[in-house]
């Protein structure tokens, strides 16, 4: 057993059965000051104020008026990649787009030619290291989604690695089969399409999730409804990438097919808004891809004024978002689509683990969740967390009750 004390604030706190935040109650959070928190089996087993602290049992940390709040949740990344795409970032400077670094045979169709002349091991090397960064970032959940492969051999070459990240770190991680990324070279769109469905039966065995790039000049939303149907037999719900470049459909055709989340949604009208209304869909936004490729934020005001619900996840990958700092993410939230600070942190915790399948587990301060917590240096605040982006935050990272080593 151990138990952390003296917290100077313990953020987070939800009742139990409570899976996501919606509307006004995206700006609720409960908070108690002078407080205690105990870890039992790697969960959390009580917390309450000091006056209740119960008899010390087991180790004792001391927070000495440290902050302690749920480790983060990304809900959308791509970590698993080889080398890197900086030639591309000297392109962006000079002006050119995504759309036209893709078209000159740049930006996925790149990454995959990387991935393609690199061992497993080599990739995997790579890979887990980004993951390690997160987790002292303070990030205790990781969705990483396969899609550099653009190959079956690839796909699964990246679908292995996944599972191998999963199996040595102590994060919560889910891997998302996204084949339908882009077109692999050497096949046409249809013949793309159907490898990309023949696929699906061993994919299946190490995914939990699939999903389809429904955009502009990518894949429509007639071949996301394809994909879609084929991957249901096999039990994997979609999440979509939906919405980046243009108003693609992506979110309609998600919500028809019970998608988790919706991610992008940087270019969104208020039909996309209409259609997420009453459902179990998780409109998830990255604003780490905005703010590098100067695209439009999403408008997370008027979600959460239309009563739903938003999640943010950092995008991690190499040519739009290469960061999985979720504390910028969370800045972000507030300084470019004016979220409270209460409503940015719910959008990187709870939310980020319901849009992973996770907020039974992970994701707030609740009794018998895992026990994935940051202990931040004295002083700091919830709203200091945003406004103070770049200032050292972090004392401890617990993942399953367990420091990082």
């Amino acid at each position: 057993m151990k138990t952390i004390i003296n917290i100077g604030e313990l953020v987070g706190i939800v009742p139990e059965g409570v899976l996501r935040k919606q509307g006004t109650e995206m700006a609720e959070t409960g908070i108690l000051h002078d407080a205690w928190i105990a870890i039992e089996d790697g969960r959390i087993s009580g917390f309450g104020p000091m006056n209740s602290r119960p008899a010390d049992k087991g180790e004792v940390v001391d927070a000495e008026g440290g902050m302690v709040l749920p480790a983060f949740c990304d809900s959308h990344t791509h970590i698993v990649y080889a080398g890197s795409r900086d030639g591309e970032f000297l392109d962006k400077i000079n002006g050119l787009s995504y759309e036209e670094i893709a078209e000159r045979g740049g930006g996925i169709l790149n990454s995959s030619d990387l991935l393609g002349r690199t061992s497993e091991e080599d990739l995997f090397r790579q890979s887990i290291a980004r993951a390690r960064e997160m987790m002292e970032k303070g990030t205790g959940s990781i969705e990483i989604k396969s899609g550099y492969g653009l190959s079956p051999a690839g796909e699964m070459k990246m679908l292995r690695v996944i599972r191998r990240i999963r199996e040595s770190i102590p994060a919560n991680v889910r891997a998302t089969y996204l084949g339908a990324h882009a077109v692999g070279r050497g096949y046409s769109h249809e013949e793309y399409v159907r490898a990309v469905i023949d696929l699906l039966p061993e994919a299946a065995g190490w995914a939990d999730f699939v999903d389809v790039f429904c955009d502009e000049g990518f894949f429509t939303v007639s071949d996301t409804d394809r994909i879609l149907t084929a991957a249901k037999p096999f039990g994997l719900r979609p999440k979509i990438h939906a919405n980046e470049l243009a108003v693609s459909g992506g979110v309609q055709i998600g919500v028809r097919h019970d998608a988790l989340s919706v991610d992008h949604l940087e270019r969104t009208t208020d039909a996309e808004i209409e259609t997420l209304k009453g459902s179990g869909t998780m409109p998830t936004m990255l604003p780490g891809s905005s703010f590098f490729l100067g695209i439009p934020f999403g408008r997370a005001r008027n979600f959460i004024q239309a009563g739903l619900g938003i999640a943010l996840a950092s995008d991690y990958n190499p040519g739009s978002s290469p960061s999985g700092d979720m504390r910028f993410v969370m800045a972000l939230g507030c300084i470019k689509m004016r979220l409270t600070p209460v409503e940015a942190f719910n959008a990187v915790t709870l939310n980020g683990a319901y849009a992973m399948g996770l907020s039974e587990d992970t994701g707030s301060i609740t009794a018998g969740k895992r026990a994935d917590l940051i202990l931040t240096r004295p002083g700091w605040t919830l709203t200091r967390l945003p406004y103070l982006y770049q200032s050292p935050f972090i004392n401890r990272v617990f993942l399953r009750g367990e420091p990082l080593s």
